[in-house]
């Protein structure tokens, strides 16, 4: 079994559970058979369902955008019970936390499923994404900095020992960043340039003192920029999350790819392998972000971790926690 071991966890009664991660961009599900405190995954899926989609400008969630996230949630949740899971815990990040009309999407997703919405602030969502990559990558070991860059925030995380010793969550997000700058077609590389430099600036107005004190630790990243851009790094021809997994992502590498993405139409992105539908514009705004931190970190590369938040949910729910 995966997460952390226990002789004792070897004579508790099996269990069957299912974590539901609503992001600004993705619903991602996941469920597991757990006994004590490990566990392996049984089945996973997601889907693009852009539900900060126009948010930034009107401050609520647009109703096509909580239709179709909706959906999803009513459709994983009918996956997980039939499955066999006990427990479905269901949590939303950014887009819900940041949305004035989080009531009216939390009722809808309880009167389609049954099902209670946990809605997780920028600094808990960085200690449940720090669980789930430190779970799956143990040998990390000492201390590093996780940048978990998603669809409504970016969390960084400075951890030692797999602990959280300095964080920040800014609401720098691609879907946000894409809206504003990305374009159907090929790259607009003035746009591009500006993207950047507000990136750049979000990051110098909002990072601690903590996190940039030498020595420069690690870089860890996670969410579906680091890891797609990860596949493409290595030509992949079907997503291979053991691949993924600990894959280094260089700076150069993450350049070479803002070249070749670039001189593509969104359409052309989504048909390249490991690209979902409706990531194509994403990425580019995730490279911004990507390009930004390592700036900012001093960092020449980012290790991998195909493991975030759903996963931590699980740590932590079989920790003892919410």
């Amino acid at each position: 079994m995966t997460g952390a071991g226990s002789r004792a966890g070897a004579h508790a009664p099996c269990r069957r559970l299912a974590t539901l991660d609503l992001g600004t961009n993705t619903v991602r599900l996941l469920v597991v058979d757990a006994r004590g405190p490990e566990w392996r995954p049984l089945h996973e899926a997601q889907r693009v369902t852009r539900l900060g989609e126009r948010q930034s400008g009107a401050g609520v969630l647009q109703a096509a955008a909580m239709a179709r996230t909706v959906d999803a949630v009513t459709e994983f949740a009918r996956l997980a019970r039939a499955l066999g899971a006990e427990d479905i815990h269901v949590v939303a990040t950014s887009a819900v936390r940041e949305a004035d009309n989080r009531a009216e999407f939390t009722a809808l997703v309880r009167r389609a499923t049954g099902l209670e919405i946990h809605v997780v602030s920028g600094e808990e969502e960085g200690r449940l994404a720090l669980a789930g990559v430190s779970g799956g990558l143990p040998d990390l070991g000492g201390t590093f900095v996780l940048v978990d860059a998603g669809g409504g925030s970016t969390e960084i995380v400075r951890a030692e020992h797999a602990r959280p010793r300095a964080a920040v969550s800014l609401p720098l997000g691609v879907v946000a960043l894409a809206e504003r700058f990305v374009g159907a077609g090929p790259v607009d590389w003035g746009a591009f340039a500006a993207m950047r430099r507000e990136a750049d600036r979000r990051l110098a107005e909002a990072l601690p003192a903590a996190l940039l004190v030498p020595p420069r630790p690690p870089l860890v990243g996670t969410a579906g920029t680091v890891t797609t851009l990860a596949a493409l790094d290595l030509g992949l021809e079907g997503y291979e999350p053991d691949r993924v997994q600990g894959h280094r992502l260089g700076r150069p590498a993450v350049e070479r790819l803002l070249g070749r993405l670039g001189r593509l139409t969104v359409a052309e992105r989504e048909a390249l392998p490991c690209v979902e539908p409706g990531r194509g514009d994403l990425l580019i705004a995730g490279i911004a972000i990507v390009l930004a931190v390592l700036a900012r970190l001093s960092g020449e590369s980012l290790i991998v971790s195909d493991r975030g938040l759903r996963e931590g949910i699980v740590h932590d729910l079989l920790a003892g926690g919410r």
